[in-house]
């Protein structure tokens, strides 16, 4: 080879734009799709996440009206004659004092949400209502509870004298409100935690 061909300046050929705009991407652009993925999926679960527990909150106070409603009308109709009148015993005239004031709480909460749900409005501020929702189901919740810890010796000391539909007809109605206090402290379990982590936004 002689000293001229070695003095020849050699070309670089470039890769045409279609090539470079085919390139593969560095590490960096990997590991930002990457966070921008997880990013998009937390939201989503949170999204799903917050949906359930709405839904759920929804179910468990429609729980507590329909055994609030029935605790209601099975007490009032609790009528047998003679002694055996739910208006003659203190308790269960408070038993359903305050199954009707549940039916009236949950059924109102139910409604409400109902319609927040498929409409998007809101009657009130979002840290407003998740407040009456934590603080309502806990107060009617204990409501409950005492109403139905309070008919339970009443039931049992009639039961001594006569075991009959009269005494069926209580325990049924405690058992009742039992079933909506339960229904009530989970639905107050599930504000209490919208409310502690601004679930509710």
């Amino acid at each position: 080879m002689s000293d001229s061909e070695d003095q020849t300046p050699r070309r670089y050929i470039q890769p045409p734009p279609s090539m470079a705009a085919r390139a593969p991407p560095g590490p960096g652009a990997e590991n930002q799709t990457a966070t921008e993925g997880l990013g998009v999926s937390s939201i989503l679960r949170r999204w799903k996440r917050e949906d359930i527990m709405r839904k759920g909150g929804l179910a468990l106070r429609g729980l507590a009206s329909l055994f609030s409603l029935l605790a209601f009308i099975i007490t009032a109709s609790n009528e047998h004659g003679g002694g055996e009148d739910f208006h003659k015993y203190e308790e269960y005239r408070y038993l359903l004092a305050i199954a009707i004031l549940s039916s009236l709480y949950t059924g109102i909460q139910a409604v409400r949400h109902v319609h927040q749900i498929f409409t998007g409005n809101r009657y009130l501020q979002q840290r407003t209502s998740a407040l009456i929702d934590f603080c309502g189901d806990q107060v009617m919740a204990y409501l409950l509870i005492s109403a139905a810890s309070a008919a339970i010796p009443r039931t049992d000391n009639v039961r001594d004298d006569a075991d009959d539909a009269f005494t069926d007809s209580s325990a049924a109605a405690i058992a009742l409100a039992f079933l909506a206090f339960c229904s009530l402290a989970l639905s107050a379990v599930i504000s209490g935690y919208r409310l502690s982590t601004r679930s509710y936004i």
